[in-house]
C-alpha cells in the first residue's frame, strides 16, 4: 500500500507501552520499590525502545513475532515490579497492552491532523503533542483505576478469566492493524484517513470492553465473597443453637448426679460402685467444661470449643468478661468467637506434640475500647496477603472467609482487626469502642 503518511513511530509505541504497564503497575502489590523499583523500569524502558526501533523495518512475516515478543517484555515488567501469579500478570499485561495501542493511535492522529489540516509541523510541535496526549491519556486512566485498586486487587484471576482478556486484546489489536499489514481484505481500507480512524476507535472500543470486563469480574468476585461471609456467619449461628442445645442436656445430666449420688450411698457391690463413680466423674469433667463469662452467647460458644479441644488433645484457655459483650447481637458474636476459634483449632490440630496445641482467649477493656485477642501456637512458616493470613488450603478461592467474616462483623461497630506472628505465636486482635452508654444498655437475643 503507498500511504503517503508514515506509519507509528516505534519509539512512541515503546514509551507508550512501558507508560501503561506503569499506570497498572502502580496499583498492584509490589515487589520491589524504591531505587530498585526506579532502575528496573528505566532498565526496562531503554530494552523496550531499543527493540522496537531496532525490529522497525522487519520484513512483514515478522511483524506478529515482533509485536508477541514486546508484549513479552511488557510481562517481564509486571513479573520483576509486582508480586504476582503468571496468569494476573498476563491479564494485567493484556490490558495495559490495549491501552498502549489506543494512546499510540489517539496521539498519532491527532498529529496527523494537524499536520496535514492545519499545517503544523515542526519538531518541538511532534514532541509537544506526545506529551499532552500520552499525559491526558495515561493520567485519566490512572484516576479511573485509582478509584477501584482496592475493589479487586486481592481476587485472583482464573484461567478463564486471563484467556478472555487475551483473545479480546489479540482480536482487537489484530482488526485495527489489518489495513497496515494487509490492503486486499473485506475489512481493509486504501485510505489514510480512514485506517486512522478505524485503528483509533477499534483501539477505544477495546480498551473499554476490557475495562466494563474487569468491573464486572471485580462485581462478580466481590458478590461471591459476600455470599460466602454471610454462609459463614449462618453457619457460625447454627452451630452456636447445637451447641445450646448440648449443653442443656450437660445441665441436665448434671442434676442427675445428684440422684445417682444418693443411689451410690445404698450401693453395697463395690465393682458397681466404683463403676458408678467412674461414669459420676466422666460426667464432672464434661460440666467443667463450661464457661461462666457473665454472657449466655459467649458462654456457649467457649463451652462447644472446650469440649472439642478437650477430645482432641487442645489446651483452650481462657479469660473473659463477658458482660462487655451487651452491644453486640447474638450471631455477631458467634460469628467472632465462632471463626476465631475455629481457625486456632485447626491450626492446633495439625501440631503433633498434643503439649503444644495451645489456645488462649482474652476479653478485657483496655482504655476505653473492648480487646479480644485469640493466641495459638503455630508450627511452619505463615504469609500474609493484604494484612490477612494465605488460607494453607489448596483451593484458595474458596478458603479463607474466617478472618474476613470476623474483620467485617467488627466493621458492624467501628471495630478493627489485626493479626501478627511472631516467635511461633499467632495473635489477632479485634478492637472495639465500647458504647458511651455502657455495653449493658443493649440487651441481647438468645434465642
Amino acid at each position: 500500500m503507498n500511504m503517503p503518511f508514515p506509519d507509528i513511530p516505534r519509539l512512541y509505541t515503546a514509551i507508550a507501552e512501558w507508560l501503561a504497564c506503569m499506570v497498572y503497575i502502580a496499583q498492584l502489590t509490589l515487589r520491589i520499590r524504591g531505587w530498585k523499583l526506579a532502575g528496573v523500569s528505566v532498565g526496562m524502558l531503554v530494552v523496550q525502545c531499543v527493540f522496537l526501533v531496532v525490529t522497525g523495518d522487519a520484513p512483514l512475516f515478522l511483524w506478529i513475532p515482533c509485536m508477541i515478543a514486546a508484549i513479552g517484555l511488557m510481562l517481564v515488567l509486571f513479573c520483576a515490579c509486582c508480586n504476582l501469579p503468571v496468569l494476573d500478570a498476563c491479564y494485567h499485561c493484556m490490558r495495559a497492552f490495549l491501552l498502549a495501542e489506543f494512546a499510540a493511535a489517539l496521539e498519532w492522529q491527532l498529529y496527523f491532523y494537524t499536520l496535514f489540516r492545519l499545517g503544523w509541523y515542526s519538531k518541538l510541535w511532534d514532541v509537544l503533542c506526545l506529551i499532552v496526549i500520552y499525559s491526558a491519556v495515561f493520567s485519566f486512566i490512572y484516576l479511573l483505576e485509582y478509584r477501584r485498586r482496592d475493589s479487586n486487587r486481592h481476587f485472583k484471576v482464573t484461567l478463564r478469566e486471563t484467556g478472555s482478556a487475551v483473545a479480546i486484546g489479540l482480536a482487537v489489536f489484530l482488526m485495527s492493524n489489518l489495513s497496515y499489514a494487509y490492503s486486499n481484505t473485506p475489512f481493509s481500507s486504501g485510505f489514510v484517513t480512514d485506517i486512522f480512524n478505524t485503528r483509533t476507535l477499534v483501539d477505544l472500543g477495546g480498551l473499554a470492553i476490557l475495562y466494563a470486563y474487569h468491573v464486572q469480574r471485580g462485581e462478580l468476585h466481590m458478590r461471591y465473597e459476600l455470599d460466602s461471609i454471610q454462609n459463614v456467619l449462618q453457619n457460625q449461628y447454627a452451630q452456636y443453637r447445637q451447641s445450646r442445645e448440648s449443653i442443656d442436656v450437660i445441665n441436665r445430666k448434671y442434676h442427675d448426679l445428684k440422684h445417682q449420688i444418693a443411689a451410690l450411698r445404698a450401693e453395697s457391690d463395690p465393682d458397681r460402685r466404683a463403676a458408678w463413680l467412674d461414669e459420676m466423674e466422666e460426667d464432672i469433667k464434661t460440666y467443667e467444661a463450661q464457661n461462666k463469662t457473665g454472657n449466655p452467647v459467649l458462654d456457649t460458644v467457649l463451652t462447644s470449643k472446650s469440649l472439642y479441644c478437650q477430645k482432641h488433645g487442645i489446651t483452650l484457655t481462657c479469660v473473659a468478661d463477658g458482660t462487655r459483650l451487651g452491644f453486640m447481637s447474638v450471631m455477631d458474636i458467634c460469628t467472632i468467637f465462632g471463626n476465631a476459634l475455629d481457625n486456632a483449632i485447626e491450626c492446633e490440630l495439625r501440631i503433633a506434640d498434643k503439649s503444644k496445641r495451645l489456645i488462649h482467649v482474652t476479653v478485657a477493656v483496655q482504655k476505653g475500647f473492648l480487646l479480644l485477642r485469640f493466641e495459638n501456637y503455630y508450627e511452619g512458616t505463615l504469609e500474609f496477603e493484604g494484612g490477612l493470613p494465605v488460607t494453607t488450603k489448596k483451593d484458595k478461592a474458596y478458603h479463607g472467609f474466617g478472618i474476613k467474616s470476623i474483620r467485617y462483623t467488627a466493621a458492624k461497630y467501628g471495630g478493627s482487626v489485626t493479626v501478627k506472628a511472631k516467635d511461633n505465636w499467632f495473635e489477632m486482635k479485634v478492637l472495639f469502642p465500647l458504647p458511651k452508654n455502657g455495653a449493658e444498655d443493649t440487651e441481647q437475643t438468645s434465642q
